[in-house]
Order: C-alpha cells, then sequence, then structure tokens
C-alpha cells in the first residue's frame, strides 16, 4: 500500500496567523476563558474537545454555545496541525506515515504492529542536529523543533491509519529528532498524553529517548514523571563515541553514566540502553565487554540493533554470528539483552532510516 494525500498550503492561508489551541496547554487555555468570564466547566468542554477528541471543527462542539465558539474562531484555530502526505506500508504491516507542516516541512511517524497492540513511533523535531553517524535524520541536520500540537497531532493522525482489531497502547519518542533538546514540547505533550482527562496513556507505555543530554536527563529526572528512558548509546568508551557521536564531546561517558546513575527510577523499572551494531566498528568482543564495565553499577536492560542500511551510509549490518557472540557476551556477564529486530526496514521506516522523505 502506498498513497499520496495533498499537503497544506503555506502560512499565507487565511486564518494561519491564528493561534492553534492544539499547542496550548489546558492550563493555558483555562486561563484565557477565565479571563473571558467564562465558568470552569467551560475549559472542560473546550479542552475535551481538543485533547481527547480531535474536534477538527468547531461545529463539532454541540455543547458549546454559538456566540462562545464564534469568538474563539476569531482568534483560535483548531484544524489539523499537520497532513498526512504520503502512506506507505512494509510488507511486515508497519506504516510509515509521511506528514507535511504548515511551513512546507515534513517529519515522519511510524505505526509498528506488535503481538497484541501497536507501537506509535513519535518525532520531536524536523531533523536533527546531533549528527550521529548512523542515523539517517542526523545526516539531514537540524531544521527545527515540532510544536506540542505537531508532537500530539501525529498522534491524532496516525490513530486514523489503524484497522478496526488495532490497539495503540504504546508510544516511544524515537522518531526524528532529539526530544530532550526540545524540552518544552516534549513535557507538555507528554502532559496530555498521560492525563486521565485526555489521551490516558499509561506512563508505562511511553518511551523517551536520547542521545545522551546530560543536563536535561538530571532535568526530566526532577519533574518525577513516569515514563520510560532510553539511552541511545552506539560505543561504550570515548575514543569510539566521539566519532561515532559527536555529543560524547560535550557530554562524555562519564557525565552521562553519573547522570544516569542519578536518575530516579520507578519501581521495577530500568533504563533501556539502545545499543547500534555497526559492522567490524563497535560490535566485537573488546567493545562487549567494555560496554558491561560502563553499565556496572546502573540498573538496565539493553536493546542491540543491527545496523538499518540507508543510502549514503558509512556502514554495514553485522553478521548475524557477529550478533549472537555479541549477545552471549553480555549475557554471561549477566545482563538483560535482547536483539531488537526492526520493522519497517524496507520502506526505510526502521531505527535510524527516516529523513522526512516522501
Amino acid at each position: 500500500m502506498n498513497t499520496a494525500k495533498p499537503g497544506m498550503s503555506p502560512l499565507t492561508e487565511p486564518g494561519a496567523a491564528k493561534i492553534r489551541l492544539l499547542d496550548l496547554s489546558p492550563e493555558e487555555i483555562g486561563a484565557f476563558l477565565s479571563d473571558w468570564g467564562e465558568r470552569p466547566y467551560r475549559a472542560e468542554q473546550l479542552t475535551g474537545w481538543i485533547f481527547r477528541k480531535a474536534a477538527a471543527s468547531w461545529g463539532e462542539m454541540t455543547d458549546i454555545a454559538a456566540k462562545t465558539r464564534a469568538r474563539l474562531a476569531r482568534t483560535y484555530d483548531i484544524a489539523p496541525v499537520l497532513t498526512p502526505l504520503l502512506l506507505t506500508e512494509s510488507q511486515d504491516q508497519t506504516k510509515k506515515i509521511v506528514w507535511q507542516l504548515s511551513d512546507g516541512t515534513k517529519t515522519e511517524s511510524v505505526l509498528i504492529p506488535e503481538r497484541d497492540h501497536v507501537t506509535l513511533c513519535l518525532s520531536s523535531q524536523v531533523g536533527c542536529g546531533l549528527g550521529c553517524r548512523f542515523c539517517r535524520t542526523g545526516d539531514m541536520g537540524f531544521k527545527r523543533n515540532l510544536t506540542q500540537g505537531e508532537i500530539l497531532g501525529q498522534v491524532f493522525g496516525a490513530k486514523k491509519f489503524l484497522s478496526p482489531d488495532q490497539n495503540l497502547t504504546n508510544l516511544v519518542f524515537m522518531g526524528m529528532g532529539e526530544p530532550l533538546l526540545n524540552p518544552e514540547s516534549t513535557v507538555k505533550s507528554l502532559a496530555v498524553l498521560t492525563s486521565p482527562k485526555f489521551l490516558a496513556f499509561s506512563g508505562r507505555h511511553i518511551s523517551l529517548s536520547t542521545a545522551g543530554v546530560v543536563p536535561e536527563i538530571y532535568r526530566m529526572g526532577a519533574l518525577g514523571l513516569d515514563f520510560g528512558l532510553t539511552v541511545s548509546l552506539g560505543a561504550p568508551t570515548d575514543e569510539l563515541r566521539d566519532g561515532l557521536m559527536p555529543i560524547n564531546r560535550r557530554y562524555p561517558l562519564k557525565e552521562l553514566k553519573r547522570a544516569l546513575k542519578a536518575y530516579p527510577l520507578k519501581k521495577g523499572r530500568r533504563i533501556t540502553i539502545a545499543y547500534v551494531l555497526l559492522k567490524d566498528v563497535n560490535d566485537g568482543p573488546h567493545e562487549a565487554l567494555e560496554l558491561s564495565r560502563f553499565l556496572t553499577g546502573l540498573k538496565t536492560k539493553i536493546n542491540l540493533i543491527p545496523f538499518n542500511p540507508w543510502s549514503g551510509a558509512p556502514y554495514d549490518r553485522p553478521k548475524e554470528e557477529t550478533i549472537l557472540k555479541f549477545q552471549k557476551i553480555l549475557r554471561d556477564k549477566y545482563h538483560t539483552v535482547i536483539i531488537r529486530r526492526s520493522k519497517g526496514r524496507d520502506i526505510a521506516g526502521a531505527c535510524g532510516q527516516l529523513a522526512g522523505q516522501a
């Protein structure tokens, strides 16, 4: 299945200068309604339409007075903040959605079918500025951050591509971009996603991935939010990681480990270490032992991700026997470690392959 739909027009459209309600927090919506003299229940009604029912027109809000809707429409916009430009389906039923944003830029989401649920891989930026050499998104560079509404819009929009028997229960911030370099929109969207009033996702079914933005790891820990933390490691030594992930030159492994040790984990939770295996680069017995040493003293589980190729990539995927040997070395050191078989590789929808291309 491969279908294309028209994108949104540029920002010169009528009404484009209006404030998008989906970009405001529920508290901000409640505040301006209070300033208007509206009773508190009006905020409950309006935020329910925006954040739970994903209303796309004022006419849908049948329990809000017509004069109030007219007043809202003069200043605020509830039109979808992104438009599906292309939907591509993999042989394994993974679906990649290329979204066109109101300024003409593009981002991507991926719907990943599991045994009894569906996971949505979300983007937090257009492109990425960290330049991890094994990631196609990093190769394209940073364009801009996504707003709260553009993050939430991926969830609302992706639900429309589910089949009747599918249930979207899991979210991973592992698409385009570094979510901890867009902390405001990330945190605001998490509040809506996990609120029982709105989308009611379980924090235990949400994972936030970072390449190791140390100050923001401390900040996220201090917020006390209940979600999973995944750290893309890539290499177990500074010498190797400096070349693969430039962020390591700013926040070396010693500082990263200190932040992970301090990170407050809820009962039964562990930090996930994502380790992309690159042929003849970081996949040898020496690197496996160094990885074990680095993780000593941390509560972790390890996801080994064999490299997913993309056009122009400087690396190759290791042989299966090399992958299994790497896993065995870690297991022999009593680490919990699985090999993550990425889905959507044939549609460039797997880990490290996203580039916002229609």
